[in-house]
């Protein structure tokens, strides 16, 4: 047995799974918090479409109302559409570039914790005086008026939430930069590769504002600061270009992830090099250059008047153009290929015209004389949902199936994921369409209900019918998920038969060490060129030798949980009968700090595997 053996036994792999530094174990975290958070905010949706299903209906309250889709569309965005995202990343990329870990394994570790204890304090405002409940953008005229902590709850939990995620966005930028493989150039990089780069690179600039707008947020309602507040001289319009300066660009920290994925997945099973791969490079990278020139296309009726809006207007068609770009090479991928309809490849192909939908009501919306119209109506909630669930859910739930095998070891089923898939494409049409015609006839965003005879009665049942098709699609993917796990039908490194890049190269689910040689790429699709020679493994790029591996650490875990800890304290210091605030305040934050400390001044040099484990670990495989 060598010395880096796994522990056996539940207790142990508890531990391991809160101490673990190792990418692919933080994947499966992301998952596992990602997808919690995914089924809250679904229950959430579900009950505003039960609201909204019949005239004057009473299933929930105003105020209850207003928190559900609040925390409906912060839940989405922050805790599940972003971490279900990092988990594929994680599972992924080092992997496809040849790497043995991130970069930073201990910072992997933290930006999970940070997020985690950030969502896990979000959701707590359920049980503790309120949910917020002023939108999920929480436009500072609202938030500043509302009663309770629910804002509070909002403004810290995302501060924490979002310093993780800048922390690993960092992380990727910097390991894809420095830990390629020999011979993997930039321009030998997969698509998915290059996605979580453009969207690491826009998290390093987009979070920021955020951060900014979410301090003066807290500054104005703990501290009575006056940033915001007109009536004292402040400017409640500089929250919405702070929110969207961030805001903008978050669509594409998660589209273009998106992309990566369905650009993988239309290679492999068109069993074709992806066409015009360069012109896909270009575009990824221009896409996420002007999606920080287009925030204010939020904001036109809002009177920044008619040059800075007819200059929105034309950035943000722009980029219609590298979308268009992409969107015909997926298609001219398939053409002529031998398409295997596997799951995967089902949805990718769904979402070529769900989010073309969703891109020329972009366009629409785009227009600012004709978005006066469309502003603030169901019209605009139809739109960006067939972008974000059109786009990236449909791209999570491909990934989920596509890489499930090389993060487990075990294939879905294809027959369930093939219900799945009907269930929630019929659902998601179903649910979102009519509200382009809900928007267009009137019926204006957020409103908890509507009189009958406005004819909007129709269109909000339909829609309720599409929301419960998609929920039961849900429980058919988790009940598949079980299955799998029950059944435990290992597969090999290439199950779908079709891999073209470094992850099916090596084992399923990977070592922990990833490599044990460092692979040579010769060129694109470099598994594929391999495979194309007759040879099953990847050419080695080095000698075999000792490998360096970091240790384990449970100071990340401490670091958030001071900060959580310390976000109550700072919350209800400003309550004059909470006199225990402040000390909970201060061990709060002498936690994060001292584990820094720790963290400091601990010499932590990781370990090495020698060689000899690895050539018997060899023989021990091939006995």
């Amino acid at each position: 047995m060598s010395t880096y053996a796994q522990k056996k036994g539940f207790g142990a792999t508890i531990w391991d799974y809160l101490t673990t530094v190792d990418h692919k174990k933080i994947a499966i975290l992301y998952l596992i918090a990602g997808g919690f958070f995914f089924v809250i905010g679904g229950l959430e949706a579900m009950f505003i479409r039960i609201q909204l299903a019949v005239p004057n209906n009473d299933f929930v309250s105003a105020g209850l109302y207003n928190e559900i889709l609040t925390m409906h569309g912060t839940t989405m965005i922050f805790l599940a559409a972003m971490p279900l995202i990092f988990a594929f990343m994680n599972a992924v990329v080092p992997i496809q570039i040849g790497a043995r870990d991130v970069a930073f394994p201990f910072l992997n570790s933290l930006g999970f914790w940070l997020f985690f204890f950030g969502g896990l304090f979000l959701n707590l405002s359920w049980f503790l005086d309120g949910a917020p409940d002023a939108g999920w953008t929480s436009y500072a005229s609202l938030s500043l008026e509302s009663k309770g902590h629910g804002i509070d709850f909002y403004a810290l939990g995302l501060q924490i939430s979002g310093a993780g995620t800048l922390i690993a966005g960092i992380n990727f930028l910097v390991t894809i930069i420095n830990m390629r493989t020999p011979g993997m150039t930039y321009m030998r990089m997969p698509l998915f590769t290059w996605s979580t780069f453009v969207a690491s690179a826009l998290i390093l600039f987009a979070f920021p504002p955020l951060t900014v707008g979410l301090f003066l947020l807290i500054f104005d309602r703990m501290f009575g600061s006056n940033f915001f507040d007109v009536a004292a001289g402040g400017n409640t319009i500089i929250w919405e270009h702070l929110f969207w300066i961030f805001g903008h660009p978050e669509v594409y920290i998660l589209v273009l992830p998106a992309f990566g994925i369905f650009s993988e997945i239309f290679s492999t099973f068109s069993r074709k090099r992806l066409f015009g791969y360069s012109s896909m490079v270009f575009a990824t990278v221009l896409i996420g250059f002007l999606g920080f020139m287009v925030w204010a296309h939020h904001m036109f009726t809002t009177g920044m008047g008619p040059i800075a809006n007819a200059i929105f207007a034309v950035a943000t068609m722009a980029i219609a153009v590298p979308t268009g770009i992409k969107i015909f090479n997926w298609l001219l991928t398939m053409w002529g290929g031998n398409i295997k309809f596997t799951v995967p490849m089902m949805y990718a192909v769904a979402f070529i015209p769900s989010f073309v939908a969703g891109g020329v009501t972009g366009v629409m919306n785009a227009a600012a004389a004709a978005d006066y119209q469309y502003h603030d109506s169901y019209f605009v909630v139809a739109h960006f949902h067939y972008v974000i669930v059109g786009g990236v859910v449909f791209a999570l739930l491909a990934g989920a199936h596509f890489y499930w095998p090389k993060m487990f070891g075990t294939m879905l089923s294809e027959k369930l994921g093939k219900i799945t898939f009907w269930l929630f494409f019929i659902g998601f049409h179903l649910t979102f369409f009519i509200q382009h015609f809900l928007g267009l006839m009137g019926m204006p965003r957020r409103v908890f209900t509507f009189l009958p005879g406005q004819g909007l009665e129709t269109g909000n049942l339909i829609s309720t019918i599409g929301a419960f098709l998609m929920a039961i699609a849900t429980v058919v993917l988790l009940v598949n998920v079980i299955i799998t796990s029950v059944k435990n039908e290992k597969v090999g490194n290439d199950p779908w038969g079709d891999g073209r890049t470094l992850e099916w190269a090596i084992s399923s689910p990977p070592p922990y060490y990833n490599f044990k040689q460092l692979p040579l790429v010769r060129g694109l699709d470099a598994y594929w060129l391999e495979k194309m020679e007759g040879k099953k493994e990847m050419t080695p790029a080095e000698p075999l030798g000792d490998i360096h591996m970091p240790n384990n650490s449970f100071t990340p875990v401490v670091i958030s949980f001071g900060l959580f800890v310390a976000a109550f304290g700072a919350m209800y210091r400003v309550d004059g009968d909470k006199e225990w605030a402040l000390p909970v305040l201060i061990i709060g934050m002498a936690i994060t700090l001292l584990a820094m400390l720790y963290r400091s001044v601990k010499d932590d040099l990781g370990y090495h595997i020698h060689k000899e484990d690895l050539i018997d670990e060899d023989k021990g495989g091939k006995a």
